[in-house]
C-alpha cells in the first residue's frame, strides 16, 4: 500500500511540472525574450494607464494615438501645408529625433559603469553654446564648418563628462551632485553671455547660427516638395554601431560592465576602477555633447538663454525603456519621440492639452524603472509554477 502512494507521488511532480506555463511569465521571466518582451511589457502598461487617463478626460486613446502618429510623419495627415507631405514630416521626426538618441546613448554608457549622469542637458547646452559662438557665427563654409561643430560637440561633452569621472574617482564626489552643479552653472553663464552679446533683440533669443554651420541641409528642392534632410540621424547611427561595438566586443566595454556590476570585485581582478569611471563619463559626456549640436546646431538654429534641454532628462526614460542598451536606446527614441513630436498635432485636432506627452512619458519611465522587479517577479512564479 505504502508503495502503490509513494508511486503515485512520485508521478504527481512530473504531472504539474509538465503543464504549461503562462506565455506571459515565460516572456517576461526567461533571459532569451526578456530583453525585449519586458521592455515591450512596459510600453503596454504606460499606454494602458495613458488610455484609463483619457477616457477619464472624456477622449478617445485611439484618435489619440493616431494623432501623435500623424504627427510624427508615421501615419498621413488629411491635408498639408505648401511643399510638405507625409515624407517631410518624416525626416523633421528624424531630425529631433537624432539629439535624444545620442542623449540616451550618453546615459546608457554610464549605466553601463554603474553611474548616473544627470548632467546631459548642461552637457548638451555647453557642447551647442561653445560650437554657436565659435563656428556658428564664423560664415566659414559648410565642409569646414559642420565638421568643426561635430568636433566642437565631442570635445566640450568629454570634458564635462570626464571632469564629473574625475571629481567622483578622486575625491569619491557623488556625480549627480557634481552634475547637477554643472548644469546650473552652465545654463546660468551661457545665459549671461547670450543675453550680454549674443541676443537677437526681438525673439530674446540668441542670434541664429548660418546655414552653413548646421547639420541641418536646407533649401532643397524634389520636386514640389522642400524636404529638410538632418545629418544628425546620420551621426546617431553610426554612434549607436561604435558604442554597441564598443560595449560588447572590446575589453574597455568589458570592464566598464564589471565595475558597474561590482566595484569591490572588479577592484579585486585587477581593473582600475577610477580609469573606468573617468572614461565612462568621457563618453557619456561626448555623446550627450553631440547631442547638443545636434540640437541646437540641428533641429534648432539658436539657443534660448537660461533654459535646459528637456531632452537631456527625457534621455533617462529612453534608455531605462530601452534595457539600456544600444540598440533598443533606438526604439526607445522613436517612441519617445513620437509622443513629443505629435503632441501639439494631438492637440489641436484631439483637443487634449500637449502637456499630456509630457504625462505618457512619465508612465513610461516610472514603469521602465520597474523592469528589475518584473523580471524577478516573473522568475519566481515560473520556479513556484514549476515546483508546486
Amino acid at each position: 500500500m505504502s508503495a502503490d502512494t509513494g508511486g503515485s507521488a512520485g508521478q504527481a511532480r512530473p504531472a504539474n511540472r509538465s503543464r504549461p506555463f503562462p506565455l506571459i511569465l515565460r516572456l517576461l521571466g526567461e533571459d532569451r525574450t526578456s530583453v525585449w518582451a519586458i521592455p515591450a511589457f512596459s510600453i503596454a502598461l504606460s499606454l494602458a494607464a495613458a488610455a484609463v487617463l483619457l477616457l477619464a478626460m472624456g477622449k478617445n486613446p485611439l484618435a489619440a494615438l493616431a494623432a501623435f502618429l500623424k504627427g510624427s510623419g508615421f501615419l498621413p495627415r488629411p491635408s498639408y501645408a505648401g511643399g510638405q507631405n507625409m515624407a517631410t514630416d518624416l525626416l523633421s521626426f528624424l531630425g529631433i529625433m537624432a539629439p535624444m538618441l545620442l542623449a540616451s546613448l550618453g546615459m546608457v554608457v554610464a549605466l553601463r559603469a554603474g553611474m548616473f549622469n544627470i548632467g546631459i542637458a548642461g552637457q548638451m547646452l555647453a557642447s551647442g553654446f561653445l560650437a554657436l559662438v565659435t563656428v556658428g557665427y564664423s560664415g566659414l563654409p559648410g565642409i569646414i564648418a559642420r565638421p568643426l561643430v561635430v568636433l566642437i560637440g565631442i570635445g566640450a561633452g568629454a570634458l564635462l563628462g570626464s571632469l564629473a569621472g574625475w571629481l567622483k574617482s578622486r575625491f569619491n564626489i557623488h556625480e549627480v551632485v557634481s552634475t547637477i552643479m554643472f548644469n546650473y552653472i552652465i545654463n546660468y553663464v551661457t545665459g549671461f553671455y547670450i543675453n550680454s552679446y549674443f541676443v537677437d533683440p526681438i525673439t530674446r533669443a540668441s542670434r541664429i547660427c548660418s546655414p552653413s554651420s548646421r547639420l541641418t541641409l536646407t533649401g532643397l528642392a524634389l520636386g514640389r516638395l522642400r524636404p529638410t534632410l538632418p545629418l544628425g540621424i546620420l551621426i546617431a547611427l553610426a554612434s549607436v554601431l561604435i558604442i554597441r561595438f564598443i560595449l560588447d566586443r572590446t575589453t574597455l566595454g568589458l570592464e566598464l560592465k564589471a565595475v558597474g556590476m561590482n566595484r569591490d570585485a572588479a577592484r579585486y581582478a585587477g581593473i582600475k576602477e577610477g580609469r573606468c569611471i573617468v572614461l565612462a563619463m568621457l563618453f557619456s559626456g561626448a555623446l550627450a555633447g553631440l547631442a547638443g549640436v545636434c540640437y541646437y546646431l540641428g533641429y534648432y538654429n539658436n539657443i534660448v538663454p537660461k533654459a535646459l534641454p528637456d531632452m537631456g532628462f527625457d534621455a533617462i526614460a529612453v534608455a531605462l525603456l530601452g534595457n539600456t542598451s544600444p540598440a533598443g536606446s533606438v526604439f526607445a527614441s522613436i517612441l519617445v519621440t513620437v509622443f513629443q513630436r505629435g503632441s501639439v498635432y494631438m492637440s489641436s485636432t484631439v483637443g487634449v492639452p500637449k502637456e499630456i506627452a509630457s504625462v505618457i512619458i512619465g508612465f513610461l519611465l516610472l514603469f521602465s524603472a520597474c523592469n528589475g522587479y518584473i523580471r524577478y517577479f516573473a522568475k519566481s512564479r515560473l520556479e513556484k509554477s514549476t515546483w508546486t
